[in-house]
């Protein structure tokens, strides 16, 4: 009943086939014929006479011409220009349309070898037929479907192309089934039977001049190995066979120019190198290394010794074999505990550096030139990570996200950004990697320890990356208001602050944590107050000084009232030592400066609320201060801390609070800012809401005396200052207005 429903379905398929086929032949007939009647001329002929007019009509003097003819000239000559100008080719394009154009295709031939695969099983369920007589059947209905193929490849090129591609794929399965499911012959064997199975793809490949048909006679070269494996590592023999593979493409890629063949072999060759790095390292693999990056190191500059031209594919694979060679051979250098493991990337950085060395000679300074330097610059700083034994992965992953970035900006390729951002994450990855490092081991040097100096490869490069993106930015004339660009730059910053943050309380892990905690604040205050003063320089935005401003204050109040204080309680119980209070003042000469300096020429003061955020950190960071130095003069021991701290609270705060209030007051008379004159105000109301709500209750009489007459003199001298000044205000204003009635 099913064979009976399936030749059903067949013939009303090739009914509907033949029926379309009918129509299309009608269709072309219809515009042909169409085409006759508008031009007057044979279907057949009407393009090439056409052509013979446009060019005669060109190369006619220009006054023997009508105007007409003499328009159509130049516009043609336009559109000559506009054809012949070289554009480079991006070597995924013939691929990618190749998909969109042949997608039913595509899915149809390999519906057709899943069908035929079905149909061998049915047939073998029925036992119609032997294990022989299968893998007969396969090879044949393979052969079948190259010759069709072939002799569709004229009039169908694209479609003969992906038949040919099927009928491959079907050999190489009935092969693989035939060795391993009915061992009909030995390995050897199949491995010769799809050795010249991917040879006569190939040639055909190169026959057809079908791109698109060798890439897939290489996927199935590269495949056959893994078909006819039976577990046992043979990895010589492995790759001999992918070493010819390789020079297979090569000879193609040079004959045809295809670019993809390259990348395809690069991709399946690599990842066998390193499968065998890690499955089983030894010397031997070292050699096929060498072997592979020369191949592809003279596929990658073909165009460049031809044409003195290197496209995006070609720096790509450059860049990718330098790198992916050197991860390979120093992990097995690092396994088998062999020296000098930096002979590779000195190899390397030597042979570009002869090609560098081309460059300047011919006193050519374009993309081939800062490619090459921009290699030889990285491999010699990988050279020198290895030398100190740094973490490789961050530090080539770190080198490598600069390189990307220069040949981007050299360049202008667009693609070199994209992995650039794709591999900025994974450095930030690996570098959190290393940071544990700093966890659990206790003998680390200072400085000179394998956590700080991989932060430092990462930090260099992170400081270049920073450069190079700050002048594309200004090159292309735009703000730096990319998502990605300000994400990567916060990103880095953050990453610098982290790695000395962390080595430096490294060294100090075995103090108090007050004493960590300070020191970490004191390096924050310190770290924001160097962006600020090199802001100019980085290109910060005035927001985002805003930003680090406000975050400055918050942590200078913060390591001045809370941090400070549990120095403090240390210092008296004799767990630190008094001359490390002393360690936290220094964090007032950025405060200084940045009130007096880099605040008046920002645009910080925009806002309102900055003068009272600024005030609030002098008011609290300042009492809070003259609170920690007195209670330390005047106390023995932390009891008596108690004492001495309610006593500065209740007698001498008050009074500290008004003098600021009245130097509010007076600035911002003196200056004009009415915010200052609000401050000082809310300061003194403050102060007099805390004097009578609680201080007079806990003072004893003198004191309670002694603090009334104090403040009643410094609110008199305010109020008598300010009314003085109000008072000469109004009188220039009263003369003004004299004066003025006068000249009327």
């Amino acid at each position: 009943m099913n064979e009976f429903v399936a030749a059903i379905i067949f013939i009303i398929i090739f009914i509907i086939f033949n029926n379309l086929n009918t129509k299309i032949r009608k269709l072309e007939k219809e515009i042909s014929d169409l085409n006759y009647k508008i031009n007057n001329t044979p279907p057949a002929q009407t393009e090439v006479i056409h052509k013979k007019n446009s060019t005669e009509e060109t190369f006619l003097p220009q006054q023997e011409q009508s105007p007409q003819v003499h328009y159509q000239n130049i516009q043609y000559s336009k559109e000559n220009e506009n054809i012949s100008t070289p554009v480079q080719k991006d070597w995924l394009a013939p691929v990618s349309d190749f998909l969109k154009q042949n997608a039913l295709t595509i899915i149809g031939i390999f519906t057709l070898v899943l069908g035929i695969g079905y149909f061998v099983k049915y047939a073998i369920d029925k036992n119609w037929i032997g294990e022989a007589a299968r893998a007969g059947i396969g090879f044949c209905i393979g052969a079948g479907i190259i010759i069709t193929g072939h002799f569709l490849r004229k009039n169908y090129q694209a479609f003969s192309s992906i038949i040919t591609g099927g009928g491959a794929a079907v050999l190489y399965f009935t092969a693989t089934i035939a060795f391993r499911e009915y061992h009909l012959f030995t390995q050897n064997t199949a491995f010769i039977i799809t050795a010249l199975i991917t040879a006569a793809s190939i040639i055909l490949s190169y026959y057809y001049k079908n791109e698109v048909l060798i890439i897939f006679s290489l996927i199935g070269g590269f495949a056959a190995p893994l078909m006819i494996s039976t577990g046992q590592s043979n990895y010589l023999f492995l790759f001999i066979y992918i070493t010819l593979l390789n020079t297979g493409m090569l000879a193609a890629s040079f004959l045809q120019h295809w670019k993809s063949v390259g990348w395809t072999a690069y991709i399946f060759t690599t990842g066998y190198l390193f499968f065998w790095t890690n499955e089983s390292p030894e010397l031997l693999s070292i050699t096929f290394y060498l072997i592979s990056y020369l191949i592809f190191y003279i596929f990658a500059l073909h165009d460049y010794f031809r044409r003195n031209i290197l496209s995006t594919s070609d720096i790509l694979i450059l860049a990718l074999a330098n790198f992916s060679s050197i991860l390979g051979l120093l992990y097995i250098f690092d396994t088998l505990k062999y020296d000098p493991p930096i002979v590779f990337p000195l190899i390397f950085a030597a042979v570009n550096a002869i090609l560098l060395l081309r460059e300047y000679t011919r006193k050519s300074f374009g993309v081939a030139y800062s490619v090459f330097a921009g290699l030889v610059t990285s491999l010699i700083t990988i050279a020198v990570a290895i030398q100190f034994k740094t973490h490789l992965i961050t530090s080539i992953w770190a080198i490598e996200t600069t390189l990307l970035l220069f040949i981007w900006k050299k360049t202008g390729h667009k693609i070199f950004k994209t992995f650039f951002y794709i591999l900025f994450p994974l450095v930030m990855i690996a570098q959190l990697i290393t940071w544990t490092e700093y966890f659990g081991t206790k003998d680390f040097n200072i400085i000179f320890n394998p956590p700080f100096i991989t932060s430092s490869f990462t930090i260099v490069s992170i400081m270049i990356n920073l450069y190079l993106l700050r002048n594309t930015v200004k090159e292309t004339q735009k703000k730096s208001n990319n998502f990605f660009e300000d994400l990567i730059t916060a990103i880095s910053y953050g990453v610098i602050y982290i790695t000395f943050l962390l080595e430096i309380t490294y060294h100090i892990s075995e103090m108090p944590w007050s004493a960590i905690t300070s020191t970490g604040l004191l390096f924050s205050i310190y770290y924001i107050f160097i962006l600020l003063l090199i802001r100019k320089l980085l290109s910060i935005r005035n927001d985002v000084q805003n930003l680090l401003i406000y975050l400055f204050f918050f942590l200078f109040v913060i390591n001045t009232s809370v941090s400070t204080l549990s120095v403090v309680t240390a210092v008296l119980t004799k767990k630190l030592n008094l001359s490390f209070y002393f360690l936290h003042l220094l964090q007032w000469i950025p405060f200084i400066y940045i009130g007096y300096r880099i605040i008046p020429t920002s645009a910080f003061h925009k806002q309102k609320i900055s003068y009272w955020i600024q005030a609030l950190a002098l008011i609290i960071s300042l009492s809070c201060e003259l609170h920690h130095s007195y209670i330390l003069m005047v106390s023995n021991n932390l009891p008596h801390s108690y004492k001495a701290s309610e006593h500065f609270n209740i007698l001498y705060l008050p009074i500290i609070w008004t003098i600021l209030a009245s130097i509010f007051i007076y600035k911002g008379l003196k200056k004009n800012i009415q915010e200052y004159n609000k401050i000082g105000f809310a300061l003194i109301g403050l102060m007099v809401l805390k004097l009578y709500g609680y201080d007079v209750w806990q003072m004893d009489n003198i004191s309670r005396i002694s603090a009334f007459i104090a403040l009643g003199i410094i609110l008199l001298l305010s109020s008598f200052a300010f009314q003085r000044l109000k008072n000469m205000i109004r009188n220039m204003v009263d003369k003004k207005d004299k004066t003025e009635e006068n000249t009327d």
